[in-house]
């Protein structure tokens, strides 16, 4: 993809959750085009995870219409939004330590294309789930680490290979939470290089605490604050918007604005 397009891949329309009294989400409208990074930032508890889990399918909001690719996948499972080409990439990983790299990934190959191999060492042997494997490995900048147990990454490296694992299934989008977390200084920087090489090819929606990497990164930038999004637009905008700043960018002296 050469940049951003006009047509939206994702399209959220008054998207409301609640649970009990707190409002996570809050009438919240946002559109993510072919091609782009949209970033959403905010403080905690803006509900930024909570929009995550809705868009992946993991929770299911209580009102408003969410539409990838031009269809409507409010009630679908999780599994069948993979299949449509939306994949996730979890806050936490979860990754087999004891298994190689390569197996790990080739796994995250099989769950994407509902292969129903008897044992997992099956996925070892498999070249339909090998190969591509490999590919979403060189992706995420891991072959040289394939034959290697994941147990032996570093923090960092383990980001890398669940990035590899969210694009075992070639997705179309990539639903990105928090990839930065706990990365120093250089491997940041290496995250970083890596999502703009994957800008170019795939749509991304980042949700992301490092405000230097946001602007680094995002074409369009949302702001949230208690579940409503209270600004949208590219990152010189959002640098200017003094609401944006009281509320959340002049907040900490690290936020890089």
């Amino acid at each position: 993809m050469s940049g951003p397009g006009n047509h939206p891949m994702l399209r959220v329309q008054a998207l409301a959750k609640r649970f009990g009294g707190i409002v996570a989400t809050d009438d919240l409208s946002l559109s993510v085009a072919e091609g782009e990074l949209h970033a959403v930032i905010g403080p905690n508890g803006a509900g930024k995870t909570t929009l995550i889990a809705q868009l992946s399918g993991q929770t299911t909001p209580d009102s408003g219409r969410i539409y990838f690719a031009g269809a409507d996948i409010t009630t679908l499972p999780m599994y069948k939004r993979s299949r449509l080409g939306l994949a996730r990439s979890f806050q936490i990983t979860s990754l087999f330590l004891d298994l190689s790299v390569l197996d790990n990934v080739a796994l995250a190959v099989q769950a994407h294309t509902g292969h129903s191999f008897r044992f997992w060492r099956d996925a070892r042997s498999e070249p339909e789930l090998r190969e591509p494997a490999r590919a979403a490995l060189a992706r995420a900048g891991l072959s040289a680490r394939a034959d290697q147990p994941a147990s032996a990454l570093s923090h960092g490296e383990h980001r890398q290979l669940e990035l590899a694992m969210a694009l075992a299934g070639s997705p179309r989008m990539l639903l990105l939470d928090e990839p930065m977390a706990g990365l120093g200084p250089e491997e940041s920087s290496a995250m970083v290089a890596m999502l703009r090489a994957l800008k170019r090819e795939v749509t991304i929606l980042l949700v992301e605490h490092d405000m230097e990497a946001v602007f680094a990164l995002a074409d369009r930038v949302t702001v949230l604050v208690y579940g409503r999004a209270i600004a949208s637009g590219t990152p010189d905008d959002i640098r200017a918007n003094a609401a944006v700043r009281e509320a959340y960018l002049g907040e900490s002296e690290d936020a890089h604005v």
